[in-house]
């Protein structure tokens, strides 16, 4: 009789816990992220800050192309092409060291970009979902099939946009000049 009263109170106890249904969105947050004004503004001002070290190395690259053709053409007697080689082989090391040195720092600054941003967009998530009564929000990256109206991306991206609004004390600083190169 007891285990009886337990299986009926088990049963009774699943059918209520059945019931109550929980709320799902679906969030795709590397979309969110990528759309927010915050990223945008930071691709921009990263793709600004670098240009003239890009523009260096493609000054650089530039060169080493004239140099190879200048070899090429064989007007150069022996003293003449040993000279332009060295200088290439500087060039080329000079090119080489600056490309991984804006790699580098492009890298660096992209990971800090994107671990504060991601860290906010969490926040947002969590304030997103308890605006829309949510009880679990998944990433689509994690879910096989949802239905469009659970999707909460966009109203993420919206929150996110008037939560950290781009302004002009958000701008960034100036872009430092090119090293020189020896």
């Amino acid at each position: 009789m007891k285990k009886l009263f337990s299986i009926a109170l088990l049963a009774l106890a699943s059918a209520a816990l059945a019931s109550a249904q929980a709320k799902i969105g679906v969030v795709n947050s590397q979309k969110a992220l990528l759309e927010t004004e915050d990223i945008k503004k930071a691709q921009k001002d990263l793709e600004t800050k670098y240009k003239p070290r890009q523009d260096q190395m493609a000054k650089l690259d530039k060169e080493l192309q004239d140099i190879q053709a200048q070899l090429q053409s064989g007007r150069l007697n022996e003293l003449g092409q040993q000279e332009l080689t060295a200088q290439g082989q500087r060039k080329q090391r000079d090119l080489q060291r600056l490309q991984q040195d804006l790699q580098s720092d492009v890298e660096s600054e992209r990971t800090d970009i994107l671990q504060r941003a991601g860290t906010r967009m969490q926040d947002v998530i969590k304030k997103v979902a308890d605006e829309k009564g949510l009880d679990v929000v998944l990433d689509t990256s994690s879910t096989h099939y949802f239905k469009a109206p659970l999707d909460i991306t966009e109203d993420v991206v919206a929150a996110y946009n008037k939560a950290y609004p781009i302004t002009a004390a958000t701008a960034a600083p100036a872009a430092p000049k090119p090293a020189p190169v020896k």
